[in-house]
């Protein structure tokens, strides 16, 4: 064992140390209305893919489980198609998940390129004020490339242990405190507590968060202006997930690793390190999920790489065939996603351009035009409505401090709106079978009946149905996340009981985990 004082001692560390997107009309204050940079279009044949062969893939994701909610596939630096199933749109950003890992490893390689730290530095040197006070030697072992590759030694992912951390404790002290089992470097277990901590260095040797410090040295060069990422009580970027952009961002990304660094002409991150982030560090497994694993990249059997988060969100880069891809998605089956990648546009891509055909090139326009969800379409109108309509609905002590609901029906919308304690009140103007955007927003990260996955403001895209006389469905997609909810409202005399379904569960075929809420009509 090291002692805590000696180790400060002797390290000398102190305590200061297409345009084919499905256009909306209206506006939100979420959304971006900056004009960035757009990646040069072309058609599918001339970079060597047939449009049949896209719209076959997107035939085949329709009939799969799957649900894509933006796709954008380039061949040799050129979008070849594009699409957003609406209500998603090509303006606003996406929920990324782990897939934000990919940036904060790229921000490590920014500070290691620039002389700030080294892979090889030591975890504890960077934190003497949140060390144990006695240091093991797996922790004294523990460097920066093993946060990296996943191979921290912890028995399993330490994130859900820094979130429940007590007021005020520092998560990079709950983190250095956990015990050490294995000895670094020798044993891959997922751990998004290590990424957190990777954020947390560059933040300590740039006096910068990593989001500020990625925006001179990546954002603006490859002009991402809209990119936004969660700083948690200290002011530390998630590191493992909370980013957000827009799907022509990630595409921007996936390039400028595909290009190995270059970006107009201008070498903006170290080819070494493109190189050696997405080689192979450490061993996970043999299936499409773990075929190695390189610093906060995941690499691919058929080849290449891929910045992957959860419920399907992807950066494929894929040098072999110069190409990359890119899904935001709800979808609870990675391997099928990339699977159909792998079948349905990988091997139909050619070293050699294609015959060009304006047939097939308009009917591939149609097909990514006509991308969308509709929302449930049952009843639209019920006897019901005349003697609920605005009329305001007190709501039993619940977890959300939610006071009082109320549905006010004009035409074919029904505005439903929530009081919350101490807070403003929440307008949702739902379209009856149809969605509404306009106006529509999720406020804060923990409004409108909190998800735990759903801790963003969002625009959201919302429709209303009566499935009988008496049930109200609301419909949300919170369409600046990855996922939506339902609410089913059964009215009965002047009771009225809310029923919650979860997008998650719903995929996963589980009740919700939110309890019934119970109403009472106000006189």
């Amino acid at each position: 064992m090291i002692n805590r004082r000696l180790f400060i001692r002797n390290t000398g560390l102190g305590a200061a140390s297409l345009g084919l997107m499905t256009a909306f009309p209206g506006f939100s204050q979420a959304l971006i209305s900056a004009k960035p940079f757009v990646l040069p279009r072309s058609t599918p044949e001339k970079q060597g893919i047939s449009p049949a062969a896209i719209r076959n893939f997107l035939d085949t994701v329709s009939k799969s489980k799957q649900e894509f909610h933006s796709l954008m596939i380039l061949r040799h630096g050129h979008v070849v198609a594009e699409g957003w199933w609406a209500p998603y749109s090509s303006e606003h950003r996406m929920q990324l998940y782990s897939l934000s890992k990919s940036f904060t490893s790229t921000a490590i390689g920014f500070a290691v390129t620039e002389g700030l730290l080294s892979v090889d530095d030591p975890v504890i040197r960077f934190f003497p004020d949140d060390l144990p006070a006695e240091i093991s030697e797996n922790l004294a072992a523990l460097k920066v490339k093993h946060l990296l590759m996943m191979s921290v030694g912890h028995a399993k992912d330490s994130i859900m242990i820094l979130e429940a951390s007590p007021a005020g404790v520092r998560w990079e002290k709950t983190f250095l405190n956990q015990p050490v089992v294995f000895k670094p470097g020798t044993q891959f277990m997922y751990n998004s507590g290590a990424s957190y901590m990777l954020s947390s260095i560059v933040k300590k040797v740039s006096g910068k968060t990593a989001h500020e410090f990625l925006r001179p040295r990546l954002y603006e060069p490859l002009d991402i202006p809209e990119a936004t990422w969660t700083e948690n009580f200290e002011g530390v970027n998630m590191g493992a997930s909370h980013l957000r952009m827009r799907t022509e961002s990630l595409a921007k990304f996936g390039q400028l690793y595909l290009q190995k660094g270059k970006w107009n002409g201008k070498q903006v991150l170290s080819e070494k390190w493109i190189a050696e982030a997405t080689s192979k560090q450490i061993e996970n497994g043999k299936n499409d999920s773990s075929w190695g694993y390189g610093y906060q990249f995941w690499l691919n059997p058929p080849g290449g790489f891929r910045a992957d988060g959860a419920f399907g969100q992807f950066t494929m880069v894929l040098p072999e065939q110069d190409a990359v891809v890119v899904i935001t998605s709800e979808s609870m089956d990675t391997k099928t996603t990339m699977q159909l990648v792998w079948d349905g546009l990988v091997s139909a891509m050619t070293s050699a351009a294609l015959p060009e055909s304006s047939v097939e090139q308009k009917q591939l326009r149609v097909d990514l035009r006509a991308l969308k969800y509709d929302p449930p379409k049952l009843g639209t109108n019920s006897t019901a409505a005349a003697r609920i309509s605005g009329k305001e609905f007190l709501l039993d002590n619940n977890q959300f401090n939610a006071k009082a609901v109320s549905f006010q029906f004009d035409g074919d919308k029904c505005i439903f709106t929530l009081k919350e304690d101490g807070k403003p009140d929440i307008e949702i103007t739902n379209g009856m079978n149809y969605w509404i955007r306009k106006g529509n927003l999720k406020p804060a990260p923990h409004s409108l009946f909190s998800l735990r996955r759903i801790d963003f403001d969002s625009i959201v895209a919302a429709s209303a149905t009566w499935q009988n006389e008496n049930t109200l469905l609301l419909t949300w997609r919170f369409i600046e996340t990855v996922h939506g909810d339902s609410l089913t409202c059964i009215f009965d005399g002047d009771q009225l009981i809310i029923k919650f379904l979860f997008s998650v569960a719903r995929l996963q075929n589980k009740p919700d985990d939110r309890p019934d809420i119970s109403c009472t009509m106000m006189a």
